[in-house]
């Protein structure tokens, strides 16, 4: 377990030096862990991605025939109790698998609702009655779930749902009526999670069994990507649900749904084997597609691709077992109080949704980078990375899309703010007059920092300060209105997605360095890639906060104290490239797999 992460508050990532922070990484995986990690990929490897267009296909049975292959191998209980079949690892584990289950998308959609969304309600809402009911047969695959909140014209504003449960006369049961879409494992679930409306205000989850009477579910939905998932319109009409099926208490079904949701975000931050997939694919192809009299892995732009397909996918990594295991190491301080698990899941919101935005972008930008590479060759199907492309676009959209994960992020850290729970006003005003008088400090002072971190550090920390600047100075104008600034808090939380991002990076490389990891020196090369890659962004996040928020001398004012603050990163970003895409290549792909 993740016995080694410190964890601190909710966003303080963004107070707290990245020279001073601790969490998990994948270098400290234990041997317990690093067998997970090769059961579940060489589940994979053999037994999924040979079926993988046969499931595109959607042969019949074929989703379910591997999820009760994953049970057998324990694979579905990962998050589960010991007691109902499970393994009761938690959640650094269950990202251990998800993470490499991610390497074909459409399993992964199937694999990931009946063990995140579609079974998770049950270990953490459900009564003992319920969960000895369900969670044996879902452990073992022989019971698939789904998970069913989105509507027709509701998506991500949860609480408008229209589906309304009636209790019978007798007491015995509810009355569903409503409509629920795209679903995943829709047209295979036995049973489901539903949400509806009990006397059309108490917002409320149920356990549906998915073959009662009433029912009803349209044909496969006609995808872009993940075409192998099912995904269906599920119908109820006068669906009679018993009244001890109801999950978690009455009118709170709301906390169910975001809470869970939560969890699915992290999950989603930490698949890592999609984009690893596709740098491995794209390397190998660089290394044989000859032009020009030698291989275009000998290109400086095609070194340039790969240099940032392996940098994202080590800021993903980075970023997502870093949120595992600040949970679970909040959990673990939290004991058996069921209350004070949930507050733990919670207390991490910030970061779930920024690693589910920054994961799925990176990977959207990594298949992207992978079918240039491959040229004409990636828009042929019988490439892999041309279904990873389709695949990955989705992953952008479920979960809550990353529009509403940025407002998420940026409202909850001001929500923070104000309940004084991260110290902003502090920092701010330690900020505000370093700012004013021009360039940042050297942060590395006083830390044994190696040479290679030491310019990475400085930039680390004054995006940090400067972001906290920006934010608290234009937020003084919006205070009063701050939700109906989408512009506003999308740029917020752009500089929080680059700042978490680049700190996960270079933390993790920290850490390596001191624990003389003999790839540190790797990691120091990925980290200020990563460095390199996300410093114009939140740049530009920041300078487009302060043109919207104010005007004439004061604009250009506050765009030339933060432009002379903020430090450059002392590095060849050609020669960093060169660098690190030798070692891709060398490696065959991702250099630390």
């Amino acid at each position: 377990m993740a016995t080694e992460v410190r964890p601190i508050v909710g966003g303080g990532f963004l107070v707290t030096p990245v020279t001073e922070t601790q969490f998990f990484t994948v270098d400290q995986f234990d041997a317990e862990q690093r067998e997970v990690r090769r059961t579940a990929r060489q589940f994979v490897e053999t037994e999924v991605l040979p079926k993988a267009d046969a499931i595109d296909h959607q042969e019949p049975g074929l989703l379910r025939t591997l999820l009760r292959r994953a049970g057998e191998l324990g694979l579905l209980g990962v998050d589960v109790p010991d007691a109902h079949g499970g393994l009761d690892l938690g959640l650094v584990y269950s990202g251990i698998v998800g993470s490499e289950l991610a390497a074909e998308g459409s399993f992964a959609v199937c694999f990931g609702t009946q063990t995140s969304i579609g079974l998770l309600p049950i270990v953490y809402y459900g009564n003992a009655d319920q969960q000895a009911r369900f969670l044996p047969k879902m452990v073992t695959g022989e019971m698939v779930s789904c998970y069913m909140l989105t509507e027709p014209g509701v998506g991500s504003d949860a609480m408008g749902i229209k589906t309304r449960a009636e209790l019978a006369p007798d007491g015995t049961h509810y009355i569903l009526n409503g409509a629920k879409q795209w679903i995943s494992n829709g047209g295979i679930a036995d049973i489901g999670i539903a949400f509806a409306k009990i006397d059309d205000v108490k917002f409320t989850a149920f356990i549906v069994d998915m073959h009662a009477p009433g029912v009803r579910l349209s044909p496969e939905e006609k995808k872009m990507g993940i075409k192998g998932s099912s995904t269906r319109a599920v119908f109820f009409e006068n669906v009679q649900v018993p009244v001890e099926n109801v999950l978690g208490e009455i009118g709170k079904g709301h906390k169910i749904a975001f809470n869970i949701l939560n969890i699915g975000r992290l999950k989603l931050s930490m698949g890592v084997s999609g984009p690893r997939a596709a740098l491995k694919g794209a390397t190998e192809f660089a290394k044989t597609r000859k032009a020009f009299g030698k291989s275009i892995g000998q290109f400086g732009m095609i070194q340039m691709k790969l240099a940032g397909m392996a940098a994202e996918t080590y800021a993903v990594e980075s970023m997502g077992f870093r949120i595992a295991g600040y949970i679970e190491d909040a959990r673990a301080a939290a004991g058996s109080d069921h209350q004070a698990q949930m507050a733990a899941i919670e207390e991490f919101a910030i970061e779930a949704s920024l690693g589910k935005v920054f994961g799925t972008e990176a990977t959207g930008r990594v298949v992207d980078d992978g079918v240039q590479i491959f040229g004409g060759n990636g828009f042929m199907q019988e490439y892999p990375i041309e279904k990873a492309y389709r695949d990955a676009r989705i992953t952008r959209i479920f979960e809550g899309t990353n529009e509403i994960n940025r407002m998420l992020a940026a409202g909850k850290l001001f929500e923070r703010v104000m309940a004084n729970k991260i110290d902003l006003f502090g920092a701010f005003n330690a900020a505000d007059p370093e700012i004013q008088q021009g360039a940042a400090p050297d942060f590395t002072v006083g830390s044994s920092v190696p040479s290679a971190l030491r310019s990475a550090v400085n930039v680390v920390e004054s995006l940090k300060r400067a972001a906290i600047y920006t934010a608290m100075k234009a937020s003084m104008k919006y205070v009063a209105n701050i939700r109906d600034e989408q512009e506003y808090l999308s740029n917020t939380a752009d500089m929080m997605l680059g700042i978490f991002a680049m700190d996960s990076a270079v933390g993790r490389a920290l850490m390596a360095a001191r624990a003389n990891n003999p790839q540190a020196g790797t990691q120091a090369l990925l980290a200020n890639e990563v460095v390199y890659r996300q410093l114009p962004g939140v740049r530009a996040a920041m300078e487009h906060i302060v043109e919207a928020a104010f005007t004439g001398a004061d604009r250009a004012n506050e765009l030339k104290v933060l432009r002379a603050y903020v430090a450059d990163l002392d590095v060849s970003g050609t020669e960093l490239s060169r660098a690190l895409a030798a070692l891709v290549l060398e490696q065959g792909g991702y250099p630390l797999d």
